[in-house]
């Protein structure tokens, strides 16, 4: 037999760590930001986003959340003209991450966003886009062309 007892203040105690509760989990949409080198467009950034945030605070922004964490990625992007996504080693996600996030709060002027999580991220090149999209119609002009065939008879 073995019995445990123990006095405290009721209600007393640490209030939970972010990662254990108390905070919502908003998802983004993709966002595409499309990336200008030279006065061209050489591709598109494109991320999904999941941020921890305290449910009363988002409820008194003025602007949609999601607004503001795209614009904010738009802004961390061509604020940072030196990331190349062509070369993985110019890719720091935990400064991308962390940049979001201070930037989101000191723009609100409150701690709103605790985490910023990467659901996805991808680089698409301006050639990559074209190389699928002539695929995308070179399959549909085969399909298109295979239903104006005849049926076989058996």
């Amino acid at each position: 037999f073995y019995s445990f007892q123990a006095a405290g203040k009721a209600g007393v105690g640490e209030p939970p760590k972010p990662m254990l509760g108390g905070l919502d989990y908003v998802k983004t949409d993709i966002i595409s930001v499309p990336l200008i080198r030279d006065a061209r467009i050489d591709g598109y950034f494109l991320t999904k986003l999941v941020y921890t945030v305290e449910p009363e605070q988002i409820k008194k922004l003025s602007i949609p959340a999601d607004a503001l964490i795209t614009d904010q990625v738009y802004s961390y992007l061509y604020a940072n003209p030196q990331v190349d996504f062509t070369k993985k080693d110019t890719i720091d996600l935990d400064a991308f991450r962390k940049s979001i996030q201070d930037s989101i709060n000191a723009r609100v002027g409150v701690e709103l966003v605790h985490e910023v999580l990467i659901d996805q991220v991808n680089f698409l090149s301006k050639d990559e886009i074209r190389d699928n999209a002539i695929r995308r119609r070179k399959g549909a002009g085969e399909t298109a062309s295979e239903m104006t065939k005849p049926f076989k008879q058996h």
